[in-house]
């Protein structure tokens, strides 16, 4: 497990930047955090870091966005709004959990499965990234890979 401390938004975008260096087609990101924990700034950094040009903001209402033109497709999922399993299958957001295209990031991933949980396929890389603030502009940022 990796710690990083980040002292302002333009320092957790940059992580992200680093993450989008070694993604690969097939990668899961979970982020776990409380609002403003800072998880759509980190994905800001990824869709840049990606070469996405497209301005990234969060998909609460929509449920997703899709972010094309970069070196992978980045799909950012916000399960916010949903609290069950079933709802989130509904809703058709299932794909982007077990077989995602491009790398598809995904906030509030408490809603689908536990920070404990791993997902069920070894062939799946998935990272799981926990975000708590620290103070106004301080996050801590710890994250683990598992498969793929």
């Amino acid at each position: 497990m990796v710690t990083f401390i980040s002292h302002s938004p333009s320092e957790t975008e940059s992580l992200g930047v680093a993450w989008a260096r070694e993604a690969s087609d097939g990668w899961l990101i979970g982020l776990y955090g409380d609002l403003g924990a800072g998880k759509t700034q980190l994905v800001k950094g990824l869709a840049r870091g990606l070469g996405t040009k497209s301005r990234v903001a969060s998909p609460t209402f929509a449920l997703v966005h899709e972010y094309q033109g970069g070196r992978l497709p980045l799909s950012h999922i916000d399960l916010y709004r949903l609290t069950t399993r079933d709802q989130i299958i509904a809703a058709g957001l299932e794909p982007y959990l077990i077989r995602p295209e491009g790398v598809a990031v995904v906030e509030w991933m408490e809603r689908w499965m536990t920070e404990a949980e791993v997902p069920a396929s070894p062939q799946l890389r998935y990272r799981r990234a926990c975000l708590k603030a620290l103070g106004e502009n301080d996050r801590e940022i710890t994250y683990e890979d598992f498969g793929g």
